[in-house]
């Protein structure tokens, strides 16, 4: 899913980067803004109906390209990611079916254990109002075999009272109590997390001459719980303007900001610049595949 999100991603920048709101409006895509949005953040499975109107309006009325063919190629994208989608969803239906199979089984050995219970509730139920017919003073008195049993929990009833109303009233008594130990908070899961913050050189929109080489710098913070080591951002994307494939990201502790620095060099001839980058680890495994690529925006004239 993570996949065809990109992919919708790439396309989207490639037909201009238009919104969500334009493509399901002025563009006609028959789905909603908020279905195409959901589309590309890889999240969930979109339905084929949902990625197809995403990819007509991009690549056939916008791009141009033969829409049999962007058909067939991007029902084989989704149609990759329903299958890993589904196999995943069974890998984990299985997993949990393993983990409690043997719950059933002693559920079905109890109740044969107890099956016999209700047969003979019943026939005790009917014995004791025939008694009770007979004695009609019995339904008011307990048997006195009974009763050692009844003083006895009406006792401990009281005495479980009484603790309990002296553990209330112990504290305002001024008396010292020895406090029961400290437990200490079970540790939240490590989580990775990211937040932008801003550009600190050549914000969206900026204008730059052609030929020329600049250096673009965003700021980030590490806003998980996890140490950033081993971390690049990678283009996602091809433009005119020329940028390196991958930047090192230098380690960064939870909580602090970090600025990366690319260097660019304008394309030779007017246009728009847009590059979309992502963060990944050495081996090029992207990661927080739920967080929209950050990226360069510039005009070159």
């Amino acid at each position: 899913m993570a996949a065809l999100a990109y992919r919708l991603w790439e396309l989207k920048a490639e037909a201009g980067d238009p919104s969500f709101a334009e493509m399901s409006t002025r563009m006609g895509a028959a789905a909603s803004k908020s279905s195409l949005a959901a589309a590309a953040r890889g999240q969930v499975l979109p339905t084929w109906e949902t990625t197809w109107e995403f990819v007509r309006v991009l690549a056939v009325d916008r791009l141009n390209q033969d829409a049999e063919e962007a058909r067939r190629e991007w029902r084989a994208h989704w149609e990759r990611a329903a299958s890993a989608a589904a196999r995943s969803e069974t890998t984990e239906d299985r997993t949990g079916h393993d983990e409690t199979r043997a719950g059933p089984a002693e559920g079905r050995t109890g109740h044969d254990e107890t099956r016999a219970g209700p047969a003979e509730a019943r026939a005790g139920h009917i014995e004791t109002e025939a008694r009770m017919a007979e004695h009609p003073e019995r339904r008011t008195r307990p048997p006195l075999a009974r009763r050692p049993a009844m003083i006895a929990a009406v006792a401990t009833a009281a005495a479980a009272t009484g603790a309990a109303l002296f553990s209330w009233l112990a504290p305002l008594s001024g008396k010292d109590e020895p406090s029961a130990p400290n437990t200490p908070a079970r540790a939240a899961s490590p989580y990775d997390d990211s937040a932008f913050e801003r550009d600190v050189t050549h914000p969206d929109g900026t204008k730059v001459k052609t030929g020329a080489e600049f250096t673009k710098i965003w700021r980030i913070r590490n806003t998980g719980t996890i140490p950033w080591r081993g971390r690049y951002l990678t283009r996602l994307n091809d433009t005119p303007c020329r940028a390196p494939k991958r930047v090192e990201i230098h380690p960064v502790q939870p909580g602090e900001p970090v600025d990366i620095a690319v260097r660019v060099r304008a394309s030779d001839s007017p246009g728009r610049c847009k590059i979309y980058w992502k963060m990944t680890d050495e081996a090029g495994t992207q990661l927080l595949s739920a967080k929209k690529p950050i990226f360069l925006d510039v005009v070159v004239g």
